[in-house]
């Protein structure tokens, strides 16, 4: 039984974890003027192993990401401001050549070229035959715009310096257990206004968000050093390939549902590695230099999980952004920090209330 009679230190948030989420809500709320305090084991999150891809139209279809157009811009400037106030670039911006796996696929992006709301995110389709040096290319490609990736784990140890700085940041292993909810709400002696979860995968084992539809999926990437010329540019070729400087690149991802840990496989290796033979012969003698994985923190509807418990209001969960948490969570966190201190409505895609009903019966 934890003693809650020593001193408590007042604050207004409590975050748990110190992943791209808490990290950018923590930031959103402190230039707020809150007093926040993050707390995290100080052990490697999904988010400073993801490769921080942005990219606004994906998969088969080519389809535009829900709501880009706001969500885009807002991130951008939070990189630059963060970039700005650290002295230091956070995100690249780069173009990114979608390299065709079938004629469906170049049928599909041929109808996309001509609509307005894609014009700004497609650029033209170079059809088979067209060719990049070391790269297979037989049904064609097509450049995509506005696409980058995040340096997330630089940005997030310039963030944690900052909130270590600010008095915000406590290293330590959350225990539910330590958390008092009545007769007023407290962790150890910290003594919050609320409590926000931003957990990312290890929220399916907190005991007030556990039942929402997450669905986590393990993910592994690939550092490799080679010898060969390669575009400056992302590609993308049903797997990604980020050319970090000129002889060294990232690959990725798999998705495994069923396995998950942070354990790296040979499996999930000679996966990658054959994908990467496809699209380029000369890369199969590439170095192999590192090989991480982790558990990005998915969700059945592929919508984030933003709100309040239904029967305790002071606990509240800021998560499940799986694939996407670089292109989105800078607007959502501003949207949050709207609903916290103004009590501005959220979003309906987002907002945990959908799930009321369904998944808080207990």
């Amino acid at each position: 039984m934890v003693n809650f009679n020593y001193p408590k230190i007042m604050i207004d948030f409590l975050i748990i974890g110190q992943g791209l989420a808490g990290s950018l809500l923590a930031w959103e709320l402190i230039q707020r003027g809150c007093k926040v305090v993050i707390i995290d084991n100080g052990r490697e999150n999904a988010s400073q192993v993801a490769a921080g891809l942005i990219n606004p139209v994906t998969g088969m279809r080519f389809v535009k990401s829900a709501d880009v157009d706001t969500l885009l811009p807002a991130a951008k400037r939070r990189y630059f401001q963060l970039a700005y106030f650290f002295y230091q670039e956070f995100y690249v911006e780069k173009p990114m050549l979608r390299i065709f796996q079938s004629d469906s696929e170049l049928k599909n992006a041929a109808k996309r070229i001509n609509n307005p709301d894609y014009q700004a995110y497609l650029g033209g389709i170079q059809p088979p035959g067209k060719t990049i040096d070391n790269l297979a290319t037989p049904f064609g490609f097509l450049e995509q715009k506005q696409t980058g990736y995040l340096l997330t784990r630089p940005l997030l140890s310039c963030l944690k310096a900052f909130f270590i700085a600010d008095n915000s940041y406590r290293q330590a292993d959350f225990d539910y257990r330590d958390v008092q909810l009545q007769p007023s709400l407290r962790w150890l002696d910290i003594a919050p206004k609320q409590i926000i979860f931003c957990e990312g995968h290890q929220a399916t084992q907190n005991p007030w968000f556990c039942d929402l539809p997450f669905q986590p999926v393990k993910g592994e990437i690939l550092t490799l050093e080679h010898q060969i010329s390669l575009p400056d540019k992302i590609l993308n070729y049903g797997n990604w390939l980020i050319p970090l400087n000129a002889r060294q690149i990232r690959i990725g991802a798999t998705f495994d549902r069923e396995n998950l840990d942070t354990r790296t496989t040979e499996q999930g290796k000679n996966e990658l590695l054959a994908a990467l033979s496809q699209v380029s012969t000369g890369l199969t003698k590439a170095t192999l230099t590192n090989h991480q994985a982790n558990i990005r923190p998915c969700t059945l509807d592929k919508q984030p999980f933003i709100g309040w418990h239904p029967k305790h209001q002071q606990l509240a969960i800021f998560n499940g952004f799986g694939a996407k948490g670089s292109l989105q969570i800078p607007r959502y966190s501003q949207l949050f920090a709207d609903a916290l201190l103004s009590g501005n409505p959220l979003p309906k895609t987002c907002n945990i209330q959908r799930y009321y009903e369904t998944h808080f019966t207990g």
